[in-house]
């Protein structure tokens, strides 16, 4: 029989009788640990409750005392103008260079022994700098012993030619005398023979051909005598005239002033960076050391885009600043606008610039040339106009512009008629009057 089809019997346990001292557990238990964690629910949502209750009054109380940035429209001068860069420079100015060498030596190193120094007052004619000349000094004593030499050797020459000479002529001498001897005894040989006449004969023939060589002679060497003296007298000419190319050298190593000025140095790239030029240093022949400048007489050199050259005219008043001294500001006028605009270099070639060039009205000691500055250009200016700032204006869809105009406690929106303008501020033809509030932005509470 298997176990499934008989029935077990069903055994009862005996019941255990309850321990004394044991606490009997509580009746209804689960319900006190629900009603609990719903009151700790209860009250985390409170809280949560209360705080966005309290940051939404923050935030109204935020908005109500909320601060609309604003501005004035004043009455006044209004001016559009367009600034300009660039470095100031004299309208009177002289460069002064490094001599160029006329000399064969023309590769000589040029040391500055003197310099004055930048930024002093020179006049006309004092010596300004001054370059090591000693070497070529050295140089002209020798070319000059070379002129005594040839000078020397013409002397000597000439002397040797004169006994040359001397020699040639009596040579001719004995050849004529021969010659009158030969003709007198062929004169007394009418008695002798026929061979003896035929002798006599060919002898004067031959002392005449002999007399008519020395004297052809004469003519041959006063040619040789005169060429080789025509060779001594160059080459002393040569010399000459490289003496006196180095003489003249000589004296181009003092350099003077050629005006009265202020003495400015110009750069010079010198132990891998640039510095002044000074005493001490190497220039090269024909290089620009210094330049004297006349203070008095000083000018901006900027470039203006090709694309706004319509808007500068000769004439125009300009406000100058000098990047060196923020507090300074000078006057200054337009007097010279290039007619051809400039390429820049390599890859900036197709940008065109037109130089200007802008007068300095005023006059300060402080402004000296390669200054950095900048120029602003007037290109209009209005009187007595009502102005507001160009952050004032807004533009609604239809591109119509309007400003915010304060009401006492609120905002009035104005359509606004707009005159000339500048980077900042533009005139208001109509819609805001002058001392009226306006704001900066939008505000709340509109009426």
């Amino acid at each position: 029989m298997s176990a499934i089809g008989k029935p077990q019997p069903v055994t009862t346990q005996p019941a255990q009788p309850p321990v004394h001292g044991a606490p009997a557990p509580p009746e209804g238990g689960g319900k006190g640990k629900w009603l609990a964690g719903l009151l700790i629910v209860a009250m985390i949502a409170g809280g949560v409750y209360y705080w966005q209750k309290q940051r939404a009054a923050q935030q109204q109380a935020a908005a109500a005392v909320s601060v609309v940035r604003t501005v004035k429209a004043v009455q006044g001068e209004l001016e559009s103008t367009l600034r300009l860069t660039g470095q100031t420079a004299s309208q009177t100015a002289v460069n002064v260079i490094a001599p160029r060498l006329t000399g064969p030596e023309s590769g000589r190193e040029l040391i500055l022994l003197f310099m004055v120094p930048s930024g002093v007052r020179v006049k006309k004619g004092q010596l300004i700098a001054q370059i090591d000349g000693q070497s070529l000094k050295d140089h002209v004593d020798d070319v000059n012993d070379s002129v005594l030499g040839a000078e020397a050797d013409i002397r000597k020459r000439k002397a040797e030619q004169a006994v040359d000479m001397e020699n040639l002529l009596q040579m001719v001498r004995v050849a004529k005398a021969n010659l009158d001897k030969a003709r007198l005894e062929r004169k007394g040989g009418e008695t002798r023979t026929v061979i003896d006449q035929e002798l006599l004969k060919l002898a004067e023939e031959e002392a005449e051909a002999q007399y008519q060589q020395r004297l052809k002679d004469i003519d041959q060497k006063k040619a040789v005598h005169a060429a080789e003296m025509k060779i001594l007298e160059l080459t002393r000419e040569r010399h000459v005239r490289h003496r006196d190319r180095h003489a003249v050298d000589v004296e181009k190593f003092n350099i003077r002033a050629s005006m009265d000025g202020l003495a400015v140095s110009q750069p010079i790239f010198r132990s891998g960076e640039w510095a002044t030029i000074q005493q001490g240093d190497q220039v090269n022949p024909g290089q620009v050391i210094m330049k004297i400048v006349t203070p008095e007489k000083m000018q901006v050199e900027a470039n203006i885009n090709q694309a706004e050259s319509e808007k500068f005219r000769v004439g125009q008043q300009a406000r100058i600043g000098i990047d060196a001294f923020p507090g300074l500001t000078l006057p200054g006028k337009i007097y010279s606008i290039n007619a051809i605009a400039a390429g820049g270099w390599r890859q900036n070639n197709y940008i065109r610039n037109i130089p200007v060039r802008i007068r300095i009205e005023g006059y300060d000691e402080r402004v000296i040339p390669d200054l950095s500055g900048s120029v602003d250009v007037i290109l209009s200016r209005q009187e007595n106009v009502t102005k507001i700032p160009l952050a004032a204006l807004q533009k609604d869809d239809k591109g119509t512009t309007f400003v915010y105009v304060k009401k006492g406690a609120k905002w009035e929106k104005r359509t606004v008629e707009l005159g000339t303008a500048n980077l900042t501020h533009v005139a208001v033809s109509s819609g805001v009057q002058a001392g009226e509030e306006v704001a900066l932005e939008r505000p709340r509470n509109l009426s």
